[in-house]
């Protein structure tokens, strides 16, 4: 091909143009001046990490209710608590550096820690052991999702919370009686 100036343009050059244009395009060039790029999404383990994380604080502020609520189980239960504490710090070290969670609403992970029904006048939702019983049944019931979805090392932590949280239940059966 000649491009009428004598110099000859090969159908390899052509293509290297039309490639390049392709990718320029598909680089994020056409947002035009002024226009930031689009963020990238963020990264599903992270997001995963924080639901778990607003879970299992609203799992401990559960139970701090329930402490200060049923001062005749005070004691039975302050270790309930500090152990889903403990979760959440062992959660938070799998963050990647910077990466502070942020509650979200009502967790999309499959783990929602539903309120318990019954609210008194205050608006805070009452609490009681088959509560507390209940929240930890809906928490370890969604874990064998989330370990289908995590990292190795998220998932083999998932597995030990799960654990955690179904023996909570079946110890929060023995304390109704």
């Amino acid at each position: 091909m000649e491009d009428g100036g004598g110099a000859r343009v090969t159908r390899r050059a052509l293509l290297g143009v039309a490639a390049a244009a392709g990718l320029a395009a598909a680089g994020g060039c056409s947002s035009g001046p002024g226009k930031p790029a689009a963020p990238p999404p963020p990264d599903p383990q992270t997001v995963l990490i924080g639901e778990l994380i607003a879970d299992k604080e609203r799992l401990v502020s559960l139970y701090g209710r329930a402490v200060a609520a049923l001062p005749g189980r005070a004691a039975a239960l302050e270790p309930f608590r500090q152990r889903h504490a403990a979760h959440a710090r062992a959660l938070r070290a799998l963050l990647p550096a910077g990466n502070a969670p942020t509650t979200p609403a009502p967790s999309s992970s499959g783990s929602p820690v539903a309120a318990p029904s019954g609210s008194p006048s205050d608006g805070s939702p009452e609490v009681s052991v088959e509560a507390l019983r209940d929240a930890e049944r809906t928490a370890a019931a969604a874990r064998p999702a989330q370990t289908a979805t995590a990292s190795p090392a998220l998932a083999q932590l998932l597995a030990s919370i799960g654990a955690c949280e179904a023996v909570h239940v079946v110890a929060l059966g023995r304390l109704r009686g």
